[in-house]
């Protein structure tokens, strides 16, 4: 929710309600409606978020999974940082616990997921269902640091002090990781292929 400036009437962007704190405060006390709650109002914006960081068909179960830390998680969240920084700072443990097990399992194609985009690719949507997988692509080859600062505020949504509370980094750092992740994406763009830097900020 964001505040409307009192002599203009325009929003204020740098004042903001965290309108999700209530929720939060009721399920800490135990209310199973005030999570549910919780879930419906974020899960969608999660899952976006997550399917950026892994295979989309695994995006479902690592958003539940990451609901179910939050869960675990109320009764520790004090308030430091807003429930939408907090949340995503916690799917994106979530996805980086999923790719460090990812790399230590043989990789298996999985076929019906498979057929099932390649069907949707068939018919006049298939241009452009070949250049947002081929975005995709590029975005998952940015280095890690980047790519997660570019994910929260460009994917996700956060403002520049939100993502910087959820990776422990300055605003100006994820205002620079996320210029140079642009930048990154406009050669590999215009190069046609995954020819991302790989330096790490």
């Amino acid at each position: 929710m964001t505040v409307q400036r009192p002599d203009s009437g325009r929003p204020d962007p740098t004042v903001h309600v965290d309108v999700l704190a209530p929720l939060v405060e009721a399920a800490q006390r135990g209310s199973s409606d005030a999570v549910a709650a919780l879930v419906r109002a974020t899960e969608r914006d999660v899952m976006r978020f997550l399917r950026s960081l892994a295979p989309a068909v695994d995006a479902e179960d690592l958003t539940q999974e990451t609901f179910l830390r939050v869960v675990r998680a109320l009764p520790g969240f004090a308030g430091r940082s807003s429930v939408r920084t907090w949340l995503f700072a916690i799917a994106r443990r979530v996805a980086a616990d999923h790719a460090r097990r990812a790399a230590c399992r043989p990789r298996v194609a999985a076929l019906p997921d498979w057929q099932t985009s390649a069907e949707s690719a068939v018919g006049p949507s298939a241009s452009c269902f070949k250049e947002h997988h081929a975005l995709a692509d590029l975005v998952r080859c940015l280095p890690p640091q980047r790519r997660d600062a570019f994910l929260l505020t460009q994917v996700a949504g956060l403002s520049y002090a939100e993502a910087a509370a959820a990776l422990g980094c300055p605003i100006g750092t994820v205002r620079s990781r996320v210029a140079r992740a642009r930048d990154d994406l406009i050669v590999a763009m215009r190069d046609d292929g995954p020819a991302v830097r790989t330096r790490a900020s």
